[in-house]
């Protein structure tokens, strides 16, 4: 049964009261001075019954606009992406999301190997050697990659892409802040890092050049034109990627990152607007032992029994704090649970067609823009999203879309001053030829 509250009796307020030798609810808060107490009455609704309740709640809920009652064309790092429904079954089970921390391996053995195989699909995916067990989000995984890297060169400068998400900037430069490194921007040319301007900027005090990889705008960055620069002055090369697009494209570490980050949100996490959700983070076996977080290894037993163990944790709870390499407390073991569980449902060959069909699709609606006249902002390869420019501001294009149930794309302007009236579109795999030619024609008189 729910329960979505448990009612409180009088007998057992009074039994409760006994229990701590009280005797009444005014002498249990007879400490708090009767000056600051608040006396009048809340600026609440009058109570109702349980079923009225509901009935206003549930009316109240309907007016969200979700991806169950519209067609969503919005991501910017969060994505509307096929969820198994196999996800839901595993992430039920109570061993699974009772689970907190597998302290003890001997009674952890199922949240162990989760973790052991969420590690070793994003190894495959990214093309790294070693994953860590999953962090909170692409943001903070980035930040602590930029920070390993300032640690590992001892350099105190870092280089970032104005093509990577701006939430992930912000969130990089605040954790900088604390330890006194400096993030400059990288421009981007054509919606790419411009590699020109990149080797003027870097030199022997940087300590690392972090891109997005498809970039914020989808656009595909060359990474190996990056990596050759970037390693010229033995910096770190740090790339922040959406893992289901590397089910298409080469893989990070095959063109010579030394950190991949990101966020497994693509795989079985639901948008559930903006999180949680679940970080990742992978590095070349040169930088294993700086990973934030932990590692979940396998061995065997005595009787040589297949077995799963903590077999790197490099925070301050298990090592000294001074030796601790970041103070990341947690993973997010039930979300990389679900993304572990998505992958493997999709198998190899389901992961490249998923990634194939956000290409297509996605290039689909861009040429079906261009048909209506629409000027597309940075042309060239991308991923599931592409820019459009329109004649009018993108809040009140979107405020029309939501109109006709559907979720327009991101503005723009809102991070970008030069790109006023542009929207970033997202269209990915279950964005049917119907959704997209209706969302096109919807926005045929907005043409810049």
């Amino acid at each position: 049964m729910k329960h979505r509250y448990l009612p409180m009796t009088e007998t057992d307020k009074k039994e409760m009261l006994e229990t701590i030798g009280v005797n009444s609810i005014d002498e249990l808060f007879s400490d708090i001075p009767e000056r600051v107490r608040f006396k009048g009455e809340y600026n609440i609704k009058p109570k109702k019954t349980e079923t009225a309740l509901m009935k206003e709640l549930t009316q109240l809920a309907q007016k969200n606009a979700d991806l169950r009652s519209h067609t969503s064309f919005l991501g910017a790092g969060v994505y509307d992406h096929y969820m198994p429904v196999i996800v839901d079954h595993v992430l039920s089970r109570s061993e699974f999301y009772t689970a907190y921390t597998p302290y003890q391996p001997e009674i952890s053995q199922g949240e162990l190997q989760a973790i052991f195989e969420f590690q070793s699909m994003i190894c495959e995916l990214t093309g790294m050697d070693v994953a860590n067990s999953s962090m909170y989000d692409g943001g903070t995984a980035l930040a602590e990659a930029a920070m390993l890297s300032a640690g590992q060169t001892r350099r105190k400068k870092v280089l970032i892409s104005s093509a990577v998400h701006p939430e992930a900037k912000e969130v990089v430069k605040t954790y900088a802040k604390g330890q006194y490194i400096e993030v400059i921007e990288i421009p981007h040319k054509d919606g790419i890092t411009d590699a020109a301007v990149l080797k003027d900027m870097i030199n022997d005090e940087i300590a690392a050049v972090i891109v997005q990889y498809p970039n914020f705008f989808g656009r595909i960055e060359p990474l190996k034109e990056l990596e050759e620069i970037i390693h010229a002055q033995k910096s770190l090369f740090v790339v922040s990627s959406n893992p289901l697009s590397l089910g298409a494209l080469t893989p990070p570490g095959k063109l010579g990152a030394d950190i991949v980050a990101g966020d497994a949100q693509p795989f079985g996490i639901p948008t559930a607007f903006g999180g949680p959700h679940c970080g990742y983070f992978a590095v070349t076996n040169k930088l294993m032992r700086k990973v934030p977080g932990r590692l979940v290894g396998q061995t065997v037993d005595e009787e040589g029994r297949r077995g799963f163990v903590l077999t790197l944790q490099a925070r301050e709870q298990h090592i000294r704090r001074d030796k601790a390499t970041s103070n990341i407390c947690s993973n997010q073991a039930l979300n990389a649970l679900a993304a572990s569980v998505a992958m493997t449902a999709l198998g190899k060959k389901g992961v490249k067609e998923m990634a194939l069909s956000n290409i297509q699709k996605a290039h689909y609606a861009k040429q079906a823009f261009k048909t209506k006249g629409f000027e597309i902002a940075f042309e060239g390869p991308s991923f599931n999203e592409f820019v459009v420019k329109l004649n009018t501001s993108v809040k009140e294009v979107n405020k029309k879309l939501l109109e006709k149930g559907m979720i327009g794309g991101y503005d723009l302007g809102r991070d970008y001053s030069d790109l006023k009236n542009h929207m970033l579109v997202a269209v990915t795999e279950l964005r049917t030829k119907e959704e997209i030619d209706t969302f096109v024609n919807e926005m045929g008189d907005y043409h810049a």
